[in-house]
């Protein structure tokens, strides 16, 4: 059992300085035998990688993730999760197979019952010390008591044909939450097409708009859309969204985030909607 943990040490801190390298993953074949038979991938990192929550288990109580759940851990030293309602983070400092998480810090918004339990739960399974174990491209994580928290890589996806739904607005050194009381309909989201094209819902009206596309940019050239006037917080909503969606930007894409930021800080962030939501009455 010595012999398996120090091989499990040296596996996971090898692959955390290959992630704090910048080394992305790939389909390379190291690998390493743990019992039961289950490989230890050389080729997964444990940071900078987008993980989908399957579980967490609690006192011997194994509960299912809600649709959505991720988390990840910066190699700059930053746990961020969301377990299906609010924003967590925390300090995180790594360590081999070792993960020292510090106090974590939530938004506050309301939930439904279910998911404030699920919330609660992870959330205490995310603090403390936490032993990492990867076995193919799932990843455990466990307290000193034994409550784990189940996590399965997150395949990244596609920018075009996605529907993105608006989840953040960035400022800057600022992000502010959408918020979560607008009406379904007004919820912000786009769609990249094939041609070249933007369009989707700002928070108020529909919108369509050239969009380029090249490397990790993306410039954006003016929308045309419709003049409904809404309530004045889906108006502010909506002017952020299309202040962000201007001109020149940068783009990245974690799992099912996506991330677009221009020069001057101002951006969105957004996550791509779930398989079967997409017959949804949203515009665009």
């Amino acid at each position: 059992m010595r012999t398996q943990r120090m091989a499990l040490s040296v596996s996971v801190l090898a692959l955390l300085t290959l992630a704090a390298c910048g080394t992305e993953s790939g389909s390379g074949s190291g690998k390493g035998s743990g019992d039961g038979g289950d490989t230890v991938r050389s080729d997964v990192p444990v940071t900078g990688v987008a993980w989908s929550v399957d579980s967490v288990t609690v006192g011997g109580k194994r509960t299912e993730a809600p649709a959505g759940a991720r988390l990840e851990i910066d190699p700059k030293g930053r746990i961020g999760a969301d377990f299906g309602c609010n924003h967590i983070s925390a300090d995180a400092r790594v360590e081999g197979d070792r993960i020292t998480v510090g106090k974590p810090v939530s938004t506050q918004m309301a939930c439904e019952e279910e998911t404030e339990k699920f919330e609660r739960a992870a959330t205490g399974a995310m603090g403390g010390e936490l032993t990492a174990k990867l076995a193919g491209e799932q990843l455990t994580l466990t307290t000193e008591g034994g409550d784990t928290i189940a996590l399965s890589e997150e395949k990244a996806a596609g920018l075009v044909g996605t529907r993105w739904t608006v989840t953040t607005l960035l400022s800057g050194e600022t992000a502010t939450s959408v918020p979560a009381d607008l009406p379904k309909e007004r919820v912000p989201r786009l769609t990249f097409s094939e041609d070249g094209t933007v369009r989707g819902d700002s928070g108020c009206n529909s919108f369509r708009g050239r969009a380029a596309v090249k490397g990790s940019t993306i410039v954006f050239g003016p929308a045309v859309a419709t003049r409904k006037m809404c309530p004045e917080a889906e108006m502010t909503v909506e002017r952020a969204v299309l202040a962000a969606l201007s001109g020149p930007t940068t783009y990245t894409i974690k799992g099912s985030t996506l991330t677009v930021t221009a020069d001057d800080g101002k951006g969105i962030g957004a996550t791509a909607t779930p398989p079967g939501a997409e017959n949804s009455s949203q515009g665009g």
